[in-house]
């Protein structure tokens, strides 16, 4: 009996994680920040894991400035702020010590909403996606993630 993607990633311990494709093929996903369910975008060229400034209080996050110059395909964001040790939930894929970049992502919302598309809460980006030896299955929609045993 051959083997699928899906079964051989499920006996290596990975659970899989639906992924919405948008209009713009972006994917959209569902993940919990401090216990608390946000809308974020799957992006892998994004080096660190976001969140709009506008949703500090949303999330109870703890913030301090922060170095970090922050930029996208559209623009450099000057403000920027870092909020440590958040517990970072997708599926049920759990890390307790996540660091967040903070920015404002209204740009970003902005093209989103211009092509009818829901505004994010945020970004998952390489960082996360690296620590959870995330594998994208692009035919099926699915984000695969390792549990930690």
């Amino acid at each position: 009996m051959k083997q699928t993607r899906h079964s051989f990633l499920k006996s290596k311990d990975y659970i899989s994680i639906s992924l919405k494709k948008t209009t713009t093929n972006h994917y959209q996903i569902v993940a919990s920040v401090n216990n608390i369910t946000g809308l974020f975008i799957l992006d892998t060229g994004a080096s660190n894991t976001c969140v709009d400034l506008c949703q500090i209080e949303k999330f109870n996050l703890i913030s301090e400035n922060s170095e970090i110059k922050a930029s996208s395909a559209t623009d450099l964001m000057k403000e920027t702020k870092i909020s440590k040790n958040n517990f970072l939930q997708i599926g049920k894929w759990v890390n307790k010590s996540s660091s967040l970049v903070l920015f404002n992502l209204n740009h970003i919302n902005k093209a989103l909403s211009d092509r009818e598309v829901q505004n994010v809460d945020g970004i998952i980006g390489a960082d996360t996606l690296k620590n959870a030896k995330a594998v994208i299955d692009y035919g099926s929609n699915k984000l695969y993630l390792k549990i930690k045993i």
